[in-house]
């Protein structure tokens, strides 16, 4: 599709991070296995990942949050370049300031990366109760795996001990069950025990 490729080239031109094909692909997969009707996304950007969502499922309806009001206007535009607006709601808002009202079937993490843990406590009660949390970048470009003296940067290295301690919440929380998936930079996919 010629608008999504625009869109890439836009992201890639802007070095606005979206999702990898890859992730994309086993997102919408994940969609459509798992009849989603509704899901919530915490870090819009400019609105890929929301429209790759909705059209893969035409009974798919997303609210998305992002903060960066540049980045919320691209979304807008590109939401209504694609029709979407009527399955897609943008709200202009810090993520963990945004009161979100209901439930979801996937909750979708891609926003800050070292507020993953604050994300997750603040949104789960808006998670349907056989639902999903699917939090994106598990791997930061493979830096979780490396021994954190290896990392030159100090912001990186915090935001890589960020993402371990959310690995481990993950795992030894006894209300969820996680599989992180080796797919893209890495998926984290959480349901209910």
């Amino acid at each position: 599709m010629e608008e999504v490729k625009k869109l890439k080239q836009y992201a890639a031109m802007k070095d606005v991070p979206i999702m990898v094909d890859e992730t994309a692909d086993f997102i919408t997969n994940f969609i459509k296995e798992h009849r989603i009707r509704s899901v919530l996304e915490l870090g819009t950007a400019i609105g890929y990942s929301a429209i790759m969502m909705a059209l893969s499922d035409p009974n798919v309806k997303i609210t998305s949050i992002e903060r960066d009001s540049e980045r919320y206007l691209e979304a807008v535009k590109n939401v209504k370049l694609f029709g979407l607006e009527d399955r897609i709601t943008l709200i202009f808002k810090d993520a963990l300031e945004a009161e979100i009202e209901g439930e979801f079937d996937l909750i979708f993490i891609d926003a800050a990366k070292g507020q993953n843990i604050k994300f997750f406590e603040r949104y789960e009660k808006n998670l349907a109760p056989k639902g999903f949390i699917i939090t994106d970048n598990m791997g930061f470009h493979g830096l979780v795996n490396k021994d954190e003296n290896e990392i030159q940067s100090k912001n990186v290295r915090g935001l890589v001990r960020k993402i371990k301690e959310y690995i481990s919440y993950l795992q030894t929380n006894l209300k969820y069950k996680t599989v992180i998936h080796e797919v893209g930079d890495g998926i984290a996919v959480t349901e209910r025990r």
